[in-house]
């Protein structure tokens, strides 16, 4: 078996120390009452019961980056070719058994004997066959797509049941990874439109989705590995924090996720790293934003060493880079950018004697529950960019709007607008992150240059040493000729965990929860 997987060794960048900013956030900060606010699942020895932040647009396996989403149906419903150990960084087999890389532009898929779809359908090489077609070269607008293969279309073979083989344009090191994006699923689905409810190989299937109020899944009979735990997963949402920590603190739920330190979990409270980096990105192409001094000047705003004690609790890291430390490309020799809201009030004052229209207003948009403390994180930034100059008018989202801004086609005269993002790179390889968030026509990029582009083309040709370097040299140059992104911190996440559940978090928790890996402790702590 063939796995192009590799990881950085650890390292931490460099910070200032906090200026003075975060001081009028104490004026800000919020304080909630706990309380669950409506009637919950009771606790049926067989049942795992969990809150999430808000209830998934769409279970659709192909927009399962979609995190509300991605925690629910993904290796859940169900199931990709390979999988990547968050712990370890390997590719592991699942649908698939073995890969191996047959020509230079070819690799060839042995595929797992005797699986079947929980609607009855074997899986077989003309299902995989299908399901990558329909997410990657299809039409329907997957989120997989454009974060993972671009422009990319794939040609797909079939020389026996148990076979699939997978062409590329140009030979890719690293496709294998890029598959394990891509979710299996039943040759009865629709391939001209997304589907609401999908049918696949995991070992759940859909068993009630009220809609607004709780969504279902039950063990599925005829799941080709090991039964899990529980018999169904009962899945609620709460925007409030700490109603998501009450409800497991009163035992009306076994697992609350999104939750900050002040969120009322208390022991149950379980912190983990989940990848995630949290930055504003840049609307680049629209004045006064296009001006590099403008972008600039945004970034020196921003006090990331202050945020990260006074709203995170410590329990992050401020970030110089997209990606965290253990991805392949983070590079261990790039520094946040200092805290300098003096520096950034010259450069805007620059831009506006050159005739840069700074004045105008700019829109800064965010989702709401995207990370514990989000309001107040915008809010002070918001507040030093008004320090350093510049005008913004704060707009709290829904995911669904959010995603508008976030993804193309972006809204026709949306004017200038700054957005807050956050990017889990579960794949372990910067490859991912780059093409979709710095790629100058990426699918979540607003700006870009060929020269960078001509970068991330050689990064992505690249295996091993030479992948960690040429990527490690392209976090390091986008600052100085683009400069798209105001990072912010890598993120920890932190759940609330009933003491009659046994689970452990990890990297890849923030984007998926695994059902199977869960199971009871009656009467008991993990």
């Amino acid at each position: 078996m063939t796995s192009a997987e590799g990881r950085a060794m650890p390292s931490r960048p460099r910070t200032r120390h906090p200026g003075a900013a975060l001081a009028m956030v104490a004026v800000l900060g919020l304080t909630a009452t706990a309380c669950s606010g409506g009637a919950a699942a009771s606790a049926a020895p067989d049942t795992v019961r969990i809150v999430i932040t808000d209830e998934p647009p769409t279970l659709e396996p192909c927009d399962a980056s979609l995190t509300s989403t991605g925690v629910v149906v993904r290796s859940n419903i169900t199931e990709p070719l390979a999988e990547r150990n968050p712990t370890t960084g390997d590719l592991e087999p699942l649908l698939a058994t073995s890969w191996s890389q047959t020509a230079p532009t070819t690799w060839t898929f042995r595929l797992r004997e005797g699986v079947t779809f929980s609607d009855g359908a074997p899986f077989d090489s003309a299902a995989a066959a299908f399901a990558v077609d329909r997410a990657v070269n299809g039409t329907i607008g997957c989120d997989v797509e454009g974060y993972v293969f671009g422009d990319t279309d794939l040609e797909l073979a079939t020389p026996d049941p148990l076979t699939l083989q997978v062409t590329t344009p140009e030979p890719d090191p690293i496709l294998p990874l890029k598959l394990s994006f891509v979710e299996m699923v039943a040759p009865s689905t629709d391939p001209t439109g997304k589907v609401r409810e999908p049918v696949g190989t995991g070992p759940y299937a859909i068993g009630a989705w009220e809609a607004g109020t709780r969504l279902v899944l039950e063990r599925n009979p005829t799941y080709w590995g090991e039964a899990p735990a529980f018999a169904r997963a009962d899945y609620q949402w709460r925007d409030d924090p700490t109603v998501r920590a009450a409800m497991v603190v009163n035992d009306e739920a076994d697992l609350a996720t999104g939750l900050g330190p002040e969120d009322g979990a208390g022991e149950l409270g379980v912190s983990y790293p989940n990848n995630e980096t949290t930055a504003l990105r840049i609307q680049a192409d629209q004045p006064p934003l296009d001006d590099m001094r403008v972008r600039r000047a945004v970034s020196l705003s921003i006090d990331r060493e202050g945020i990260v004690r006074a709203l995170f609790n410590g329990d992050a890291q401020p970030a110089a880079q997209l990606v965290p430390d253990g991805v392949v490309g983070f590079n261990p020799d790039l520094t946040p950018d200092p805290f300098d809201v003096e520096r950034a009030r010259q450069l805007v004052d620059e831009a506006r004697a050159d005739g840069v229209p700074v004045d105008t207003p700019i829109r800064f948009i965010a989702r709401s529950g995207m990370f514990p403390r989000i309001e107040q994180v915008v809010q002070a930034i918001a507040y030093q960019l008004g320090e350093a100059g510049l005008t913004t008018g704060i707009e709290m989202m829904d995911t669904a709007e959010q995603n508008s801004y976030q993804q193309r086609p972006f809204p026709e005269g949306a004017g200038p607008y700054l957005l807050m993002i956050q990017h889990g790179n579960q794949s372990g390889d910067a490859s991912n992150s780059v093409e979709q968030y710095l790629r100058s026509d990426g699918y979540q990029s607003s700006w870009g240059t060929p020269e960078l582009d001509a970068l991330i083309d050689r990064a992505q040709g690249q295996a091993g040493d030479a992948r960690q370097e040429a990527f490690g040299q392209l976090f390091a140059q986008e600052p100085e000729s683009v400069h798209q992104y105001a990072y912010i911190a890598h993120m920890r996440g932190i759940l609330a965990r009933s003491p009659r559940l046994a689970y452990e978090p990890n990297s890849a928790t923030g984007d998926e929860m695994r059902l199977a890996e869960m199971s009871p402790i009656p009467g008991g702590r993990p």
